[in-house]
């Protein structure tokens, strides 16, 4: 069996680096060692374990599968080590070091941006490092401490947490329907101009779902516009150009002011919900808990949605 020592354990740090900055120049900078000594210590930890771990070229380094599969074991274990020193030396209470969070462009724009200066101000020794992206990708290859995303994850090796459900609604602006005339059940959009938006997990579009008290239905609507962006759907949706689903979070003062139409307010079952994200349950640092417990404040805060437990 394979001893653990001190190289070891540097070694893990090391590698840490170079996924969280994405390079060995800047890990380099971050532990305040030469390139050399990177290459070298990256090397022993190779050389002990009997796997290459990353693949390196002028321009780019990458986990290989299997320093993917070490690092996702061993990247819960340096965290606990981090919150162990914190809690021995009795700064259990202190948000500090980098934290990296990928987060939906959607909720980050409507909810988390101008609400974060606080959160800013109250951690000084925190660095924060949001990565707005329209998809999840491998969080803990990329080097993240958490995410915040709609709709759940489908890798299984994730700890997912439900923060809130949103309502998807059917709108039209009033020129569409002035227009094209207003359908009168889900199955009439067949024949309307419907607005696509693209699921960034699958490339495909969203199915479009109605559910009522338990019933559902599914059509398919072959929409000739196809968007991954909410706020371009909501623009081309506003200037009247077709039918488009919605996530109600945002869209409450639209509605209410009558710029957008819900067509179909009977059928109001379909929730869309937003999950923090992160990559095991134990060990939690504190500077991530910190973050998380702030989106969480600021959710219920943000308009007709539905915090969960």
């Amino acid at each position: 069996m394979m001893s653990f020592d001190e190289k070891i354990l540097n070694g893990m740090g090391v590698l840490a680096a170079i996924v969280d900055t994405g390079s060995f120049a800047r890990a380099a900078e971050t532990l305040n060692m030469s390139q050399s000594g990177i290459s070298r210590s990256i090397a022993r930890l190779e050389a002990r374990l009997g796997i290459r771990l990353l693949d390196r070229t002028t321009r780019s380094v990458a986990l290989t599968d299997e320093g993917r599969r070490f690092y996702e074991q061993v990247i819960p274990l340096l965290r606990g080590l981090e919150e162990a020193a914190a809690t021995a030396s009795g700064s259990t209470t202190m948000i500090r070091g980098r934290l990296r969070v990928n987060v939906d462009p959607f909720f980050s724009s409507l909810i988390l941006g101008p609400r974060l200066g606080t959160f800013i101000d109250d951690h000084p020794q925190l660095q924060l490092e949001l990565a707005t992206r329209d998809r999840l990708g491998d969080m803990v290859a990329d080097g993240f401490d958490l995410a915040i995303r709609f709709d759940e994850p489908r890798m299984s090796n994730l700890v997912a947490r439900k923060l809130l459900e949103t309502r998807i609604v059917t709108v039209a602006a009033p020129s569409y329907i002035k227009r094209h005339g207003r359908p009168q059940t889900p199955q009439e959009l067949a024949g309307h101009v419907c607005i696509e938006f693209r699921n960034p997990e699958t490339g495909r579009p969203f199915v479009w779902e109605f559910y009522r008290q338990g019933e559902r239905v599914a059509i398919n609507t072959r929409g000739r516009l196809t968007v991954n962006d909410v706020q371009t759907m909501l623009s081309v949706c506003l200037a009247g150009y077709g039918v488009a689903q919605i996530m109600e979070l945002g869209a409450e003062a639209m509605l209410a002011k009558g710029r957008f139409i819900d067509l179909f307010p009977d059928w109001r079952d379909d929730r869309f919900p937003l999950f923090a994200v992160y990559p095991s349950r134990h060990y939690l640092p504190a500077k991530t808990r910190a973050f998380l417990d702030f989106v969480i404040s600021i959710a219920p805060s943000a308009g007709m949605i539905f915090p969960i437990g």
